[in-house]
């Protein structure tokens, strides 16, 4: 998906705690806490001809994450909204994808953090497609993963926070490994899920199914898509979703900031045509973000 230069042999710049630096400066210690503790929150942005898509929503999720893990990010929102834009705009980029990241220092070792400061960091790059173009005419083929989001009450699941990335990564090679493109997760009651970074749709009987949101993020691009449907007078439908009910879906579809909309073909042994539902979704979420609306696959 992300080819070329490691991410550490750049050129360019990256904002590190309120300053631009060369992007191969920008570095942190071997006993930072949140790379031994997971003490860490982020975002993923897409930035389109020029301007980041739902931006103050993704600096405002960033600092809720920050507080859920018990700590208070030392920038504001409209100082972080300006040095995104900073940084894309030193770096010349219309058309690209932005990570900010937030967490916690070397200034402590141990489980307890208290002692620590929090840095935050702003990267931005050219973003090919998370999918092959096929891929999202197509559909991609998923297969269930083995592991299982956790309970509300077992981690930190309103946030977006990087240790709940770790079995997404297990999960996504697991499946690259036996020839898929995604895996899809249930939740530690067996329900429906979401991929290892993105939300899922199904489509039955003309309505848009969704779970609901309860142990992994409401993502943003969730919530545009669910708006763009419910302009089109289709009804969405959020509830605790089974396995078994994907036999009843006549189109399925995953939405996530890398994976905009892209429809599923094949999730085990279920499978789905992509239809004029999510061939809509797509050609509307590409007129909002001012880009020309793919062609419809054949199929």
């Amino acid at each position: 998906m992300l080819t070329g230069p490691s991410f550490d042999d750049r050129d360019g710049v990256i904002w590190l705690d309120g300053h631009l630096v060369p992007w191969r400066d920008a570095k942190i210690h071997v006993l930072t806490h949140g790379l031994h503790y997971a003490s860490a929150v982020f975002e993923g942005e897409r930035v389109y001809n020029g301007t980041i898509f739902k931006l103050r929503d993704h600096t405002e999720r960033l600092i809720n994450s920050g507080r859920i893990l018990g700590f208070e990010i030392p920038w504001s929102a409209a100082e972080i909204d300006r040095a995104c834009y900073d940084v894309i705009r030193k770096l010349g980029l219309t058309d690209a994808y932005v990570r900010p990241i937030a967490w916690r220092g070397p200034e402590q070792m141990g489980v307890a953090a208290q002692a620590t400061k929090i840095h935050m960091a702003i990267a931005a790059w050219q973003w090919p497609s998370y999918f092959s173009p096929e891929a999202r005419l197509k559909g991609i083929r998923m297969m269930w993963s083995p592991w299982a989001r956790p309970a509300p009450n077992t981690a930190p699941t309103a946030a977006k926070a990087a240790g709940l990335y770790m079995i997404c990564t297990l999960a996504k090679h697991d499946a690259e490994a036996a020839g898929y493109d995604d895996a899809m997760m249930l939740d530690w009651r067996g329900q429906i899920a979401e991929a290892t970074g993105a939300n899922i749709f199904l489509v039955i009987k003309g309505e848009i199914h969704t779970p609901t949101p309860d142990c992994f993020l409401d993502g943003i691009t969730r919530k545009t898509v669910i708006d763009l449907a419910r302009k089109r007078g289709i009804k969405i439908v959020e509830r605790a979703i089974w396995p078994e009910e994907f036999k009843q879906a006549d189109e399925v579809f995953i939405t996530g900031t890398a994976a905009e909309v892209t429809p599923v073909s094949e999730i085990g042994d279920y499978r789905f045509t992509p239809g004029k539902v999510c061939q809509m979704l797509i050609a509307d979420f590409d007129r909002l973000v001012g880009r020309e609306p793919a062609k419809a696959s054949a199929a």
